[in-house]
Parts: structure tokens; C-alpha cells; sequence
């Protein structure tokens, strides 16, 4: 089996491609090395074994065209993109060309050239916008939804808002209507929080880990300027850790037959939920330190609520999540103490 991964030095990319490089599968991994932590990645990637680096960018048609005609790959995780709402907001012409430029260049790439290959795309559940159908209620540490116990479906409406959502939101839908018009095989994954090992966390994107970081950084210096958050800390997400992430991308190629043409949601569920609050009460009380930060105004569009409703993956493709989130901040926090500077 032939895979490869775009944005494979990124976050959750390099950690698919390390579980397949580990597992002696044909790798290539394209990237375009531009993110900070990428070159961190390549180099642990490079430590493990073989696989084939196609350096290109994906807005590039030219680039993404010679890497699958040299590649043929079986089976493609396409988790290239750019992956920041607040960077969407500032650039929102690189937003668009990287998501949705790259995305189409990507569909055309494989439809001319190996149409049966199987493509697994990672969106986002900003899809969703503002959730207006979720009826929230304000507790005091969280906001939790009473309409949705099970956490948010598939069948709540598209909304998309801000670049980033409708850029990622057009690339969703790209990937689901060439299965109709061009019989592709591909899926769709809605994310919400991934955490873990190889997050290179920053102010605007990988909560989990820029606060771990923020916490050891406490630690090390009580006295530290406060740190900001956005919002009163109640919003909440699922916190699914990567490995378990992983996983579900496996699940999905080994069973595309029933996972071509859906979209999931895909999350830590309920069980893992977490608010900001809530993760600072756990930071401060496993790393006994009082953390002390200031509040911003909410972000465009920033959901208060959002955990995704596993049910449709766990009854298609046999999925879902093992690693519970306490487990998972500690593995976090033990990542961010290695690379701590």
C-alpha cells in the first residue's frame, strides 16, 4: 500500500506518518515546510526510517500534479492547509488559495491521474459557525448544550463564517461532491480539538498544548506577566488525543467503501469535554501553581460549545476514542516540558 500524507511534518501529519513509516508502508509526504515546528518534525520523521519528501506547496497546480503522477498513491490523508481562524482573519486570500486552491488542485491531481485512490481530508467544525440550534446554558465552569447531550451531529446546519470557515467549508464539500460527480473515493473528517506529542502550539492555534505551556511557564516563573485568553473561559471542546486522531484516519482508508461520500464528526466526545476553566483548574492542581491571566474580547464567530457526537464513526468504521483526556494532558504536558525553552 502506497500512502501519502500532505502536511505530513505537521501536527497530526507527521504523526500519521511516523505510525506508517514505523509500519514499513510506502511513504511520501508532501509539505511545504513553512509552519514553525515543521523542520522539528522532518528531522524526528528522518530518525525513524524511509519515505519519499515532495517539498511543494499545495496553492502550486504544477506541484501537487508531478508529486501524484510520481507518487501514485493508494491511499492520501490530506491534512495540508492553513489551520489558524485569527491568520484567516489577517490573510484571507492565503487562507482561500491554501485551502480551497490547494484542496481542488489535490481532487484534480487524482481524478486525472489515479482515480481509485482513497482520499480522507481533514475539516474543521467551524463548518458549523455559531451553532444557533444548540441551546446552551451558562454553568460555572462551562456552557453546556441541552439539546445536544450526545454532543453536536452531522445533521446540524452548515453555516460557514469567517475565511477560515468557508474556506475549509468549500473544500469539504469539493471533497464530498466529486464522489457524486466524479465517483472519487474520499471523506471528510470535522475535527475539534487535537492535542499531543509534535504540537508546536501557539497563541492562535493548539489550545491544549499553548496552555500546558503556559502553566510550566508559571511554574518556572510565578511572578511571569499574566497570559491573555479570549472569551470568559467557558467555552468547551472535546479533547481527542492524537493517537486516538491517528486511529481514526486508519479506520477510515481500511474501510472506505462505507466512509466514501460522509462526513464525521470527530472529536473526544462528551467524556472528554473540557472549558478553559476547566483545564486551568487541572494544570493548577497537577502542577501546583495558580495561574493568572486576562480576559480579551471573544473572537469573530469563537463557538461557546462545541463536542462532536462520535456515533456515526463508531457505527461506520469501528472507531473511537481510547485515550481519556486526563491521560492525554499529561502526555502533553511531558511534551511541553521537553520543549521548554
Amino acid at each position: 500500500m502506497k500512502y501519502l500524507v500532505t502536511g505530513g511534518c505537521g501536527f497530526v501529519g507527521c504523526n500519521i506518518a511516523a505510525q506508517l513509516i514505523e509500519r514499513g508502508a510506502g511513504v511520501a509526504i508532501f509539505d511545504n515546510l513553512a509552519r514553525e515546528g515543521t523542520a522539528e518534525n522532518l528531522k524526528w520523521l528522518k530518525s525513524l526510517g524511509e519515505f519519499e519528501l515532495g517539498r511543494g506547496d499545495s496553492r502550486e497546480e504544477s506541484d501537487v500534479r508531478s508529486l501524484i503522477e510520481r507518487t501514485r498513491p493508494e491511499v492520501i490523508f490530506h491534512l495540508a492547509g492553513q489551520v489558524a481562524m485569527t491568520t484567516s482573519m489577517r490573510e484571507p486570500r492565503r487562507d482561500f488559495a491554501t485551502n480551497v486552491l490547494g484542496s481542488f488542485n489535490l481532487l484534480e491531481a487524482v481524478r486525472q491521474t489515479c482515480p481509485e485512490a482513497t482520499i480522507i481530508y481533514s475539516s474543521s467544525n467551524k463548518v458549523y459557525g455559531a451553532l444557533a440550534h444548540v441551546q446552551l446554558k451558562e454553568e460555572a465552569s462551562r456552557y453546556s448544550a441541552v439539546n445536544c447531550p450526545d454532543g453536536v451531529d452531522e445533521n446540524a446546519p452548515l453555516d460557514f463564517q469567517t475565511p477560515y470557515g468557508c474556506s475549509k467549508g468549500a473544500a469539504d464539500q469539493y471533497m464530498l461532491d466529486y464522489v457524486r460527480v466524479f465517483n472519487l473515493n474520499t471523506a471528510v473528517f470535522r475535527h475539534s480539538t487535537i492535542f499531543g506529542g509534535r504540537q508546536f502550539a501557539t497563541f492562535d492555534q493548539g489550545w491544549v498544548g499553548w496552555f500546558c505551556q503556559q502553566a510550566l511557564e508559571t511554574k518556572r516563573k510565578p511572578d511571569r506577566k499574566p497570559f491573555t485568553i479570549s472569551g470568559d473561559g467557558k467555552q468547551v471542546r472535546d479533547l481527542l488525543f492524537v493517537d486516538d486522531c491517528v486511529a481514526c484516519y486508519f479506520a477510515a482508508a481500511e474501510n472506505i467503501k462505507k466512509a466514501r461520500g460522509q462526513a464525521f464528526n470527530i472529536g473526544g466526545g462528551m467524556a472528554n469535554s473540557s472549558s478553559l476553566l476547566e483545564l486551568f483548574e487541572f494544570l493548577e492542581n497537577e502542577l501546583k501553581v495558580k495561574l493568572q491571566y486576562t480576559q480579551l474580547p471573544w473572537r469573530h464567530s469563537d463557538q461557546k460549545f462545541f463536542v462532536a457526537d462520535n456515533g456515526k464513526a463508531e457505527s461506520l468504521l469501528g472507531w473511537k476514542p481510547r485515550i481519556n483526556k486526563r491521560e492525554g494532558i499529561l502526555k502533553t504536558i511531558e511534551w511541553a516540558q521537553q520543549n521548554l525553552k
